[in-house]
């Protein structure tokens, strides 16, 4: 029953969306009412009841500070080991529970007669702080459950990295989070609880600490299955023992790239509640459970140089050079500094022996200097570009570089190729390179000067690696960039705070008409859906330029957009569904535009096959893969793109 519920406040969520804010009906009223209704009926028949239920009237809380709160028992951190041996050994003939080691904000919850009371951060172990009235507001914690008697369980607070992507979008540069865990940790500790509504943040229960007057199984992993029929997520697990614990770890492993949420290793356990009792704890560590650390593939390789790009925005970004590596079986010869910060803490200096990695078998990162003991790398007074003065200005996360002179051509370049990029313009044959000559030749001034290319037809064509067909490619590609889609133009301009999906919502939400847009003002903007008022703020001030606004009226006598696509989400057979796509596609480009087409008609692409996975794309459906196994587990169909194509596209 739980899952119909949670089936049905999507539903009724997406519907009201549809309805309210893009002037869509995917549902008839009947409809609506009879869902909604038995939405009602179930909570009421089991006493769960989801934080984003319709259901509930959401309240938004602002707090002046952060109560600290003691917590009843300490949380410790884990002991930890790279060596599957290390698991092996540990299990030795007891059965385990292998988990994901999600890398969010620890967060203990207490619930009393059925309602959420509390919600505390795991601090530093003794006291955290009270983070209720967020907790109230995330995406699935149950504000009601059927348990009457004191409930406390441990989960982490996740911000899935599909939202984070989309979240960094809708920020400038300089208030741009790192990653997840940052970003999840800032927003939980939030004071005004709409901040965290918005976000999205995701509890994930792993733990059932106490449960007063019930009687609970000596298994753990019962214990998840009784919280997931409470209403609650549970982090995904399995069960182990020494001779299996190998196996499962890599089917972990093979799960990383295709992951939503994000995870810095493993969490085995040991299952038995009376055992894991019995065997105490260290000053440290609990003896019942050891981390499992993904063995970052390390390499020794010597500092050659530091480069600093110059952003669009005129931040300066530092990049370590180095003698090539092979890493997790690729090669590797540069990693982001990301700032002025980092490259102190690091002490570089030309000639360093450097250990580097992949952070999460994914991203290249410095590991640590072995040799500098004093930094000696200079941080540029001047701009290579333009040559004009830098300065370093204080960020989020530490200090950053920037250059001063808005004119300076790496920020046009940068400006310019951002104007031409995929989920712009989408305007071929301009690379950054090719804009760089323009620019340096004086083809190309600001964007609407790419519209005019014809009258350089013969400079163009005797470039170097130009040629009459390479011209004519580009100017193809410049006629039909004319044929704009609004939101991607609003896109290209390079409105502070405003990405492809924010500039959705603004065309949407102003009816596609770009005079509207302009004359909106921010009390009418900060009303956009998921807007609030430092977009709103950014997009009104863009817009009152005088050169902003002298760029518009230029390059619009070169174009005509696109009526607005109104897909009928509701009609369509893909509406509500969740899909994983894995392996080789052959009639699609790539994943991304399978799941451009699966969205659009109103489904869901995920990294993960679960129970709440509807179908999984895969070619080689008779695959041994650790998805194909899963899906066969859980009774879910795998269709072939051919297969998907017949079901849901004719």
């Amino acid at each position: 029953m739980t899952e119909r519920i949670k089936q049905l406040v999507e539903q009724l969520n997406r519907a009201a969306k549809a309805y309210y804010q893009e002037d869509r009906e995917i549902l008839s009223n009947q409809e609506y009412d009879a869902l909604y209704d038995e939405l009602a009926a179930l909570e009421k028949k089991t006493g769960t009841i989801l934080a984003n239920s319709p259901t509930q009237k959401v309240g938004y809380t602002v707090l002046s500070n952060l109560v600290k709160v003691a917590h009843e028992s300490p949380i410790l951190s884990l002991d930890k080991t790279k060596e599957t041996a290390k698991l092996v050994s540990f299990l030795g003939d007891k059965a385990g529970i292998l988990s994901w080691k999600l890398d969010g904000l620890t967060i203990v919850l207490k619930y009393n007669h059925g309602k959420l009371e509390q919600a505390v951060t795991r601090g530093n172990g003794e006291i955290g702080e009270d983070v209720t009235h967020n907790a109230r507001v995330f995406r699935n914690v149950p504000l009601s459950i059927p348990f009457q008697g004191e409930l406390v369980l441990r989960g982490e607070g996740v911000i899935p990295y599909s939202e984070f992507y989309r979240i960094n979008e809708e920020l400038g540069e300089e208030e741009q989070y790192k990653n997840p865990r940052n970003l999840c940790s800032g927003t939980v500790r939030q004071l005004n609880s709409e901040i965290a509504a918005k976000r999205n943040v995701k509890f994930i229960a792993f733990t059932l600490v106490h449960a007063a007057g019930r009687t609970l199984s000596d298994s753990k992993a019962e214990n998840m299955a009784w919280l997931a029929e409470m209403g609650f997520d549970v982090v995904e697990h399995c069960m182990v023992t020494a001779e299996t614990v190998a196996a499962a770890v890599e089917e972990f492993r093979d799960k990383i790239e295709q992951n939503d949420i994000a995870s810095d290793g493993l969490v085995l356990t040991f299952d038995s509640i009376a055992y894991s009792q019995s065997l105490g704890r260290t000053a440290k560590f609990p003896k019942d459970s050891i981390a499992f650390k993904w063995a970052d593939e390390m390499a020794e390789t010597t500092l050659r140089r530091i480069e600093w790009n110059t952003s669009r925005t005129g931040l300066m970004n530092p990049v370590a050079v180095f003698d090539p590596v092979e890493l997790e079986g690729s090669t590797v010869s540069r990693a982001s500094l990301h700032n002025v910060s980092i490259l102190k803490e690091l002490r570089l200096s030309i000639g360093d022996t450097i250990k580097v990695y992949k952070a999460n078998m994914i991203i290249p990162q410095i590991a640590e200097n072995l040799t500098g003991t004093v930094s000696t790398a200079e941080i540029p007074k001047h701009c290579f570009v333009c040559g004009e003065e830098t300065e370093i200005r204080k960020l989020r996360d530490g200090e950053a570089l920037y250059c001063t002179n808005p004119n300076c051509s790496a920020q046009r370049i940068q400006a310019l190729s951002h104007f031409v990029s995929r989920d712009a313009m989408n305007m071929e044959g301009l690379s950054e390179e090719t804009l760089k000559k323009f620019l340096e030749k004086g083809f190309v001034e600001n964007y609407p000067d790419l519209f005019r290319l014809e009258k350089h037809q013969a400079e163009i064509t005797a470039m170097e690696g130009f040629g009459e067909k390479s011209y004519q490619n580009l100017i193809a590609s410049v006629e039909k960039a004319k044929s704009a889609e609004l939101p991607n133009f609003i896109y290209a301009l390079g409105i502070n705070h405003v990405g492809l999906r924010n500039a959705k919502l603004l065309c949407r939400e102003f009816d596609y008409d770009l005079e509207k847009i302009k004359a909106a003002t921010e009390d009418a903007l900060v009303q956009v859906e998921g807007f609030g008022e430092i977009i709103a703020h950014s997009i009104a001030y863009y817009f009152r330029q005088e050169a902003h606004l002298a760029l518009l009226a230029d390059v619009l006598q070169y174009l005509s957009f696109q009526a607005a696509e109104q897909a009928e989400v509701g009609e369509s057979p893909l509406a509500g569904l969740t899909f994983v796509v894995t392996g080789d596609l052959e009639q699609f480009t790539n994943r991304k535009e399978l799941q451009a087409l699966i969205e659009k008609g109103g489904g869901k692409v995920t990294g993960s096959v679960t129970k709440k996975t509807n179908f999984l794309i895969n070619n080689d459906i008779h695959s041994a893969s650790s998805k194909n196994k899963k899906a066969a587990e859980l009774g879910i169909p795998i269709l072939s793109e051919q297969d998907f194509i017949d079901k849901f596209l004719k």
